[in-house]
């Protein structure tokens, strides 16, 4: 069966249809490639994230890309083959630089490095803010605020201000009037809109982790020019080189995005 396109896929449980043909072809192609894995840790030659498998990202659709046509070169060394016009990530090569992520972030968070986890597409959203939750990490998942990290004096201003509100508005015997208690209920509606998930962050963080890095194009120019490690889960048409660990999978999926970060949130919380 041929598909249309990406985008047109999302309704199937992977979020993005495939043939059963390609399903199985996919199955006994990585099946033969895990037993390898386990032969090759059996012997030492290296180490094997055991609660990270393959059949799970495929479960997850973790393997699906995009159209050939969409195709960024770069990612040509993360593909597997291409199917019915779409090219499917070696997941072998996933769960690797899954792994060695995950090892940069919990050698991170082990010495005190903070993270923000950016996702603002609807996919992203709800794990973003619960991997966040999870690993006691911070969040944006509904837009990049323009300066958040090469304006951070101001943004530090805006956050202090609203911890201040909050204090002021959790006080029972408060001397304020009707008036002025809602105006401040309103700066802090407005201030919760723009850095809700940011509440609490000190100081630049160590390292962004960004879902969809062809997506959040803004947040990682300004990551990269204040010297801001970047994770990043990459499609087929995004450019690895634009972060310092690059994940490749499926950034549209729901359950690939959420199997990722699950997995990143167990190793770091």
């Amino acid at each position: 069966m041929a598909i249309k396109s990406k985008k047109e896929s999302k309704s199937s449980n992977s979020g993005k249809a495939g043939s059963g043909n390609r399903r199985s072809i996919s199955k006994g192609l990585l099946k033969e490639k895990a037993a390898n894995e386990l032969k090759a840790a059996q012997k030492g030659k290296r180490k094997v994230h055991a609660d990270i498998l393959l059949e799970e990202l495929l479960k997850s659709g973790c393997h699906f890309g995009h159209l050939v046509s969409k195709v960024n070169p770069r990612m040509q060394e993360y593909i597997f083959i291409a199917r019915d016009g779409v090219h499917i990530f070696d997941l072998f090569k996933t769960k690797s630089q899954l792994e060695k992520a995950i090892d940069y972030l919990v050698k991170l968070t082990s010495s005190g490095g903070k993270i923000i986890f950016v996702g603002t597409k609807r996919q992203a959203v709800e794990a973003v803010k619960e991997t966040a939750r999870k690993a006691g990490m911070f969040y944006v998942s509904t837009r990049w605020i323009g300066g958040l990290l090469t304006n951070w004096k101001e943004v530090k201003k805006n956050l202090e201000r609203l911890e201040e509100i909050n204090k002021e508005l959790d006080q029972k015997d408060t001397t304020l009037t009707k008036y002025e208690l809602s105006v401040l209920k309103r700066e802090k509606s407005r201030l919760e809109d723009l850095y809700r998930g940011l509440v609490g962050l000190e100081k630049l963080p160590e390292c962004l982790f960004v879902v969809d890095i062809k997506r959040e194009q803004t947040a990682i120019r300004e990551a990269r020019r204040m010297g801001i490690k970047i994770v990043g889960i990459a499609d087929t048409n995004a450019d690895p080189r634009l972060v310092d660990y690059v994940i490749p999978a499926n950034d549209d999926a729901q359950a690939s995005i959420a199997y990722i970060l699950d997995k990143v949130a167990w190793a770091i919380k």
